[in-house]
């Protein structure tokens, strides 16, 4: 049996992306999981095409909310084919009815605890409509296929040593997807760590961290940092604030070759970071936090979402310098998407505050699908513009970059230099997040679907959540 497990993509970017950073990790998972005596393909469609003429026998996408049409357009091409489709990823898992109407069978929840099943499954010809993966032992996970990866990927030796997180952020799905908090027996991450087999120096030296909170348990990560000393790599993953404050594990990620921390600092408002769930932010402390990890030479990216309730469209735009005034040496900026699944979803709906007549397409980060408190929705988008101008303009990111001549050790400094270059070089060319809004052919039945006028057929699901950029359809592989 062939297998090709395709990782779903849109463009969220009006000329593509131009690079491409880090791989997703749950196709490489999947394909090391699969028995020798199927053939398993990884295809990331971010940089590959999707061959819709493909010799596999089973089809398996994996996709998030805002590449559901996509992923739709592509079920429906490969059934017609009599490929069997297997359908899973996040928005799957929250929203399975509408995955069935395209696929033959749908995976909830992690995948892995149940991929073998599904394969015997259809080796017996008795392939079930829905399969419910369990949170899963992590000691069981195989090491991922690098091989299958493209070799165009910046970064490719991506790895998993925990899953979850004991936050319960309100615009997160994690608590949900993979709930409770694991880890991985640091001697099967260390083989990870100590893999080699790349092509470039730097994919060799760099080590990815899929994790949504690495270091939150103490006692583990001082074990797995203290075995990956002597590994001579350079880190990066994303943690919690109060690193900062714990001189001891910020001495031993020096030593242990961290080059690089995510925070999700979301805001600089109070009632925003209430919003958020995240009490653990204080934005007094965000200075001194930053200040902490860059004496020991670590690069600070921060992710800040914009459109949390007490937004409005000046603080958004004003936080171009305030993120530099703080220290964040590469700032990841989205609007707030409220996924399905998330306590944010479940108010915005008991609010009435989440848009209809739009598609999944608009759940990507880069676009509105809810009405905020305190502007309109275009309002939002054009301030969130604005302010991904602004931030990533030759002026902020030349400072960043000089600043991180003085404050960061060689590997943080080359991944601020990098990162910077990269996201001004974009914002000069106009190559910013593409918008959705606007109409398409498809308005009025969209209209009629939301005043309940229509009931909306698989068929017209496929069209009504069809990629668009702006008013022009997205061309078939289009990245």
């Amino acid at each position: 049996m062939t297998i090709d497990i395709i990782v779903v993509y849109i463009a969220r970017y009006q000329f593509g992306h131009e690079a491409h950073f880090v791989p997703p990790i749950t196709g490489i998972y999947l394909a090391a999981l699969t028995p020798s005596q199927h053939t398993v393909r990884v295809i990331h469609q971010q940089i590959q095409p999707v061959d819709l003429e493909t010799d596999a026998d089973v089809i398996a996408l994996t996709f998030f909310s805002g590449f559901a049409p996509e992923a739709y357009r592509l079920a429906r091409e490969f059934r017609k084919r009599g490929k069997i489709v297997i359908g899973g990823g996040p928005h799957v898992s929250f929203a399975p009815d509408e995955a069935s109407a395209f696929c033959d069978c749908v995976v909830l929840g992690e995948a892995e605890s149940v991929w073998l099943s599904v394969l015997q499954d259809i080796e017996q010809g008795q392939l079930q409509r829905r399969y419910h993966g369990k949170p899963m032992a992590l000691g069981s996970l195989p090491m991922p296929r690098y091989d299958l990866l493209p070799k165009t990927f910046f970064v490719t030796r991506v790895v998993q040593a925990t899953r979850g997180c004991p936050f319960t952020c309100s615009f997160c799905t994690v608590p949900t997807l993979n709930p409770g908090y694991r880890t991985r027996p640091v001697a099967d991450v260390m083989k990870e760590v100590r893999y080699d087999s790349f092509r470039w120096w730097w994919q060799r030296k760099v080590v990815w961290f899929w994790d949504d909170n690495l270091t939150i348990q103490r006692p583990y990560i001082r074990e797995l940092l203290s075995a990956m000393i002597p590994a001579r790599r350079w880190w990066l993953t994303q943690a919690s604030m109060d690193v900062a404050r714990d001189p001891a594990l910020l001495a031993l990620m020096k030593r242990s070759g961290c080059i690089g921390i995510f925070f999700g600092i979301e805001s600089f408002g109070k009632e925003s970071l209430e919003d958020a769930n995240k009490p653990q932010n204080k934005v007094g402390e965000y200075r001194n936090r930053i200040a902490a990890l860059h004496r020991h030479g670590i690069c600070v990216m921060a992710g800040f979402i914009s459109g949390l309730d007490g937004d409005t469209p000046d603080s958004i735009v004003a936080m171009a310098r305030r993120l530099y005034e703080v220290g964040v040496d590469v700032p990841f900026l989205s609007i707030l998407t409220p996924y399905r699944g998330t306590a944010s979803y479940n108010r915005m709906v008991s609010a009435g505050r989440m848009r209809t007549g739009i598609g999944w397409e608009h759940y990507n980060g880069y676009n509105v699908a809810f009405q905020p408190r305190l502007m309109s929705p275009e309002a939002l988008l054009a301030a969130h513009r604005a302010l991904w101008r602004e931030a990533f303009s030759p002026d902020w990111a030349i400072r960043r970059i000089i600043r991180g001549l003085f404050t960061l050790r060689l590997g943080a400094f080359l991944m601020c230099l990098f990162m910077n270059a990269f996201y001004c070089w974009k914002a000069l060319r106009g190559n910013e997040p593409i918008s959705f809004e606007g109409t398409d052919e498809w308005a009025d039945l969209r209209k009629q679907c939301a005043k309940g006028m229509h009931t909306p057929s698989p068929e017209d699901l496929v069209h009504l959540n069809a990629p668009r950029l702006g008013k022009r359809r997205v061309p078939v592989g289009m990245i």
